[in-house]
């Protein structure tokens, strides 16, 4: 890790930034300038101001996502602020064009405070087709993107939380192939009950996986207890069927699935000697709840990290870039339950079943036919579903 640390730095001293704006048409000739600026310019606007619709046919709007953080809670790194966040969102919007052709532009906003962030947010949003929310810590993740969902007219989408579950569902849905579990009839252990677990178990239980059992730093997590912030408690009602009680360690006796988006060192092989043949997933990064030997040596069947060196790199860059690819392309009014549904069960098919193993249940995440398929399939669920505008 210190020697990727210092070689990233190098990388960034030299590049002084990941992106940079480039024009779609160069400047050469007086006519150029004519057109694409003063006088021609006038007219698109005149169309513009008589049809707003207009506005993703003659500007970039079509294909322009909007990366937005506070950066209170980033990568491993949680609370660095927006200053520093800022070399994770313009890698983000780096692989949103090398990934999907999806040009995207980093903000940063200075503000902990929802009314603000999510004001900032709606008055910039005419300028872009798509809202990319990134790296805001939960709770106050949950209200931004429900509030910027009901005021803006584009997609918002939180890939902390919606990202993630996708990939994880996908991931999933080949790891019971390989094991022969039935969908419906797990067990599934979710470690970390922040922006992305919660967003994992609400997908998983709408697909239908099985019973979610919810585990914070105190433990299970049932309906009825006190304390639990919105997401949280949201959650509560649709989990834990069986009103648990208890520590990890006890919510992993038994179980067929434990996902981990927490912290590292929580899991241990004698706990996953417990488990029904287990599938595991502890995706902390860099230092995953358990490495994949040990987890091995606990028994499980199939494991997946967050991490690019081990097999089964289970990373949000296999559905970001395809789920605004589609979406953009119908001008999607939204990002819906049903496409998220959509596109795992697409990430999941383009493992062939021939091919399909314990080290191999996830696409690679350098394989870039991974966002045409997410897209297609995103895109045709918002036609089905009445919400594609083009």
């Amino acid at each position: 890790m210190d020697e990727i640390s210092q070689r990233s730095l190098a990388l960034h001293y030299a590049l002084r930034g990941k992106i940079e704006v480039v024009s779609r048409k160069h400047v050469e000739s007086r006519d150029d300038l004519s057109l694409l600026y003063t006088p021609g310019v006038a007219q698109p606007c005149r169309e513009i101001q008589a049809d707003y619709d207009k506005s993703f046919a003659l500007t970039r709007r079509s294909n322009l996502v909007a990366v937005i953080t506070d950066g209170s809670a980033v990568l491993g790194l949680g609370d660095i602020g927006p200053a520093a966040s800022m070399p994770v969102m313009e890698g983000k919007c780096a692989l949103f064009k090398e990934f999907g052709d999806v040009d995207a532009f980093p903000i940063c906003v200075d503000t902990k405070d929802v009314d603000k962030l999510v004001e900032t947010i709606y008055l910039i949003s005419k300028s872009f087709g798509g809202i990319n929310l990134e790296d805001i810590a939960a709770p106050r993740c949950f209200e931004v993107e429900r509030r910027l969902k009901e005021l803006c007219d584009i997609p918002v989408f939180h890939d902390d939380q919606h990202g993630t579950a996708i990939v994880v569902a996908a991931a999933l849905i080949n790891a019971m192939k390989v094991t022969g579990k039935e969908m419906g009839r797990i067990r599934i252990v979710i470690n970390g009950a922040g922006a992305a677990g919660c967003a994992i178990g609400k997908l998983l239980i709408s697909m239908g996986f099985g019973n979610v059992v919810m585990c914070d730093i105190n433990g299970i997590i049932c309906e009825g207890d006190e304390g639990l912030n919105a997401g949280q408690e949201g959650i509560s009602h649709i989990s834990n069927r069986g009103h648990e009680h208890g520590s990890l360690a006890d919510a992993l006796k038994g179980a067929d699935a434990f996902i981990g988006v927490s912290r590292p060192g929580l899991v241990t092989a004698e706990m996953v000697e417990t488990m029904n043949h287990g599938i595991v997933f502890p995706m902390a990064n860099p230092v995953p709840e358990i490495m994949p030997d040990e987890a091995k040596r606990g028994g499980a069947v199939v494991v997946g990290t967050g991490r690019s060196d081990f097999p089964n790199q289970i990373n949000n860059v296999l559905v970001f870039p395809g789920v605004f690819k589609g979406a953009l392309s119908v001008r999607a009014t939204d990002i819906t339950e049903g496409m998220k549904v959509r596109a795992a069960k697409a990430l999941a098919a383009l493992v062939p079943e021939n091919k399909l193993s314990a080290e191999y249940i996830i696409p690679s995440v350098l394989d870039k036919s991974v966002a045409e398929a997410v897209a297609e399939a995103v895109a045709a669920e918002a036609r089905e579903q009445g919400i594609a505008r083009g």
